[in-house]
């Protein structure tokens, strides 16, 4: 297996943004191109990662392969990577260990271990969602941030053609509110009300790779799981979250 990607940094923003969640998993590399599926920990939250073969510069592959890895270390392997590297990935002869090498003003290799992980193939969430919303990721950096203040929890609603952001506590409340036809909303459907509240913690994690202007899409129906998405580069993030049941 040989992999050569042009640009580096993007393959390192999509790392960072599976890695915020997920310590160990396996890469899938197949025609298709490269591709991840994993829960954290907890199994509240699920990453469906795609990096379609065309994204590569140079993509030689003998079959299908899995290729556990410490997504920690990954990560820090590639926050090494500088703005004008290319990076190659390769699997040694043995499939014991993952080749990076970043080509920029010099070549730098790192060697990492490959680790097996014996996973089963995990199913995306059918939920037919009440709304559907798109806007800049800046839009949810800020008001997680703000919440952040606040509680270690969120509430996610569509109610009254707005996207409302909110949180409580002892601390006190804080309310964002985002119109549908304001400048922070790029489209807003919903066939009802919806809301769930959801751990903050990996709400911030999974707006991680998004530059601010990252157009996102979050879908939400009341009492169930979101599923956050965009696009860094030619490559998908795609996450769920469970909600937070409220004990009565």
């Amino acid at each position: 297996m040989e992999l050569l990607f042009a640009d580096a940094s993007v393959f390192k923003k999509l790392v960072d943004g599976i890695a915020t969640l997920v310590s160990e998993a396996e890469f899938l590399v197949d025609e298709k191109g490269l591709s991840l599926k994993a829960t954290d920990p907890s199994q509240i939250s699920l990453v469906d990662f795609t990096l379609p073969k065309k994204a590569f510069k140079k993509f030689e592959i003998s079959g299908n392969s899995k290729i556990g890895v410490d997504l920690n270390y990954l990560n820090q392997v590639m926050s090494r990577a500088k703005a004008s590297d290319s990076l190659k990935l390769s699997a040694s002869k043995d499939s014991s260990s993952l080749s990076v090498v970043f080509q920029g003003s010099a070549q730098r290799s790192f060697s990492i271990p490959l680790i097996d992980i014996s996973q089963a193939d995990l199913p995306v969430p059918k939920i037919d969602f009440d709304a559907i919303v798109r806007l800049k990721a800046g839009v949810l950096q800020d008001s997680f941030k703000d919440a952040a203040l606040v509680s270690s929890h969120v509430l996610l609603a569509v109610e009254n053609d707005s996207l409302k952001v909110k949180a409580t506590s002892s601390k006190g409340n804080l309310e964002n509110v985002y119109a549908s036809k304001g400048e922070s909303i790029i489209s807003l459907k919903a066939q009802q009300e919806a809301s769930a509240m959801f751990p903050l913690e990996y709400l911030s994690g999974m707006v991680k790779a998004a530059s601010s202007d990252t157009e996102i899409t979050l879908n939400l129906k009341s009492s169930a799981p979101a599923e956050l998405s965009y696009s860094v580069g030619e490559g998908t993030l795609r996450y769920f979250l469970a909600p937070r049941i409220e004990s009565e």
